[in-house]
């Protein structure tokens, strides 16, 4: 009885460590120019992928470059990343090589996000609320690794770490999701309204996270 009880006692200790809770209606507010500020997220599928779609909302109102998604593993530090450059637009890398499209300036206001890859033809695709860019082909047969340190608002240049305050996000982000596969266009569509298709990568209803230094949980700014 005394080791089921230590057993239960670390199973809610951990989950109160790495919350696992559902996140609708919230986001994750970053307030201030940080190199200590972040979020880290727990995937719920760990294999590799040779696939993916991840979808969120971003809102944010800085002058120079910053991270959105930051996925690494322990071979590559850029091994999922979704970067805005200043007067260039948003960037996409798969295990490294990235992919640009271009765009003038940050949005001003709440912007809906969805990256997807496929490692069968390299195809990457990017749409702004629920409108598509043109595809573009990067890391054709890559096969994304395992073990990954998934992190929001900075960019990892050393695994779950090397953070630069200079590349940090200053706004909120909010309704991360992510899958192993590319969602259809009607399924980008469908998320972006508010629809949700068993995310089995990262799920925002079920979410398992933590935040570090000055991050805060609010109500959504968008509807």
């Amino acid at each position: 009885m005394e080791k089921l009880l230590w057993c239960l006692l670390i199973t809610i200790s951990f989950s109160q460590a790495f919350g696992h809770e559902d996140m609708s209606k919230q986001a994750f507010v970053f307030p201030g120019v940080s190199a200590t500020a972040y979020v880290s997220l727990e995937a719920e599928s760990k294999k590799p992928l040779e696939a993916f779609t991840v979808c969120l909302y971003a809102h944010a109102d800085v002058s120079r470059s910053f991270s959105i998604f930051s996925y690494a593993t322990k071979t590559s530090f850029n091994e999922i990343l979704l970067f805005w450059t200043r007067g260039q637009g948003f960037s996409i890398a798969v295990g490294g090589p990235e992919i640009l499209f271009s765009a003038s300036e940050i949005p001003e206001v709440p912007t809906h996000i969805c990256a997807t890859w496929e490692s069968a033809t390299g195809i990457v695709e990017l749409w702004l609320d629920g409108k598509p860019r043109v595809r573009k082909s990067l890391q054709k047969g890559y096969i994304v690794g395992t073990n990954a340190s998934i992190i929001l608002g900075q960019e990892q240049d050393s695994y779950g770490g090397g953070f630069d305050a200079n590349q940090s996000l200053v706004g909120d982000i909010g309704d991360v999701n992510m899958w192993d596969f590319v969602l259809s266009p009607e399924q980008i569509n469908a998320v972006y309204v508010g629809r949700v298709f068993s995310p089995n990568v990262l799920n925002w209803r079920a979410l398992k996270y933590e935040t570090h230094g000055d991050v805060f949980i609010k109500p959504q700014l968008w509807p």
